[in-house]
């Protein structure tokens, strides 16, 4: 994820070592940190895949005893972002925290990439929500009449369902929104483009 998120920043322009720290505390915060002892080992390992450069001759800031150097992205790095933003297979369980890291940046692929991401988060939402209303079902069905469980506690487990569907839901509905906001561009730009070519034949 940080990876993601360094290379992502750096997409947009070169940053200090501690603007990335900061942007990238706020982006996972409130209660999540990400500490020195994380970042700038990754920074080294980035920019010894050749991903990351430091800047020649950029301003450099001190920032206590450390020196923040100014960081960019390079054309390899370039093509592993790509690769992240792309990825939609390496970490199944935790998507939903990398889908909204990636939102921002989607403008920097391809239409079709653009859609074939938002799709596959629409499908991922779908397939949480059908399978937390099938457990639901399947533990009530199996539970109800049963004495092993005070009816107190299947109320309790009920709730539960209903908060993580309803969470499910809501996302669901906000990437749809998404998709449909990038069908009307795509569709916007296809109509200007139509229109310019018709106008130059």
């Amino acid at each position: 994820m940080y990876e993601l998120i360094i290379l992502s920043l750096l997409m947009c322009g070169p940053l200090h070592g501690y603007l990335i720290a900061r942007i990238t505390n706020d982006i996972i915060g409130p209660w999540a940190k990400v500490s020195n002892g994380t970042l700038y080992p990754l920074l080294t390992k980035l920019e010894k895949n050749g991903y990351i450069t430091i800047v020649v001759g950029g301003n450099d800031q001190r920032q206590g005893e450390r020196i923040a150097r100014t960081f960019e992205i390079t054309e390899d790095g370039s093509k592993r972002f790509h690769q992240l933003m792309m990825d939609t297979s390496s970490n199944p369980g935790e998507y939903q925290k990398f889908f909204p890291i990636k939102v921002p940046y989607l403008y920097l692929l391809l239409p079709e990439e653009r859609l074939h991401l938002l799709d596959h988060y629409i499908n991922y939402c779908q397939t949480h929500i059908l399978y937390s209303k099938s457990e639901s079902k399947e533990t009530y069905e199996h539970t109800v009449g049963q004495n092993y469980m005070p009816p107190e506690r299947l109320e309790g487990i009920m709730d539960v369902f209903q908060r993580i569907i309803e969470q499910w839901q809501a996302e669901l509905k906000w990437v749809q929104h998404l998709r449909e906001k990038e069908v009307a561009r795509i569709e916007s730009g296809q109509e200007r483009e139509r229109i310019h070519t018709d106008h130059l034949s």
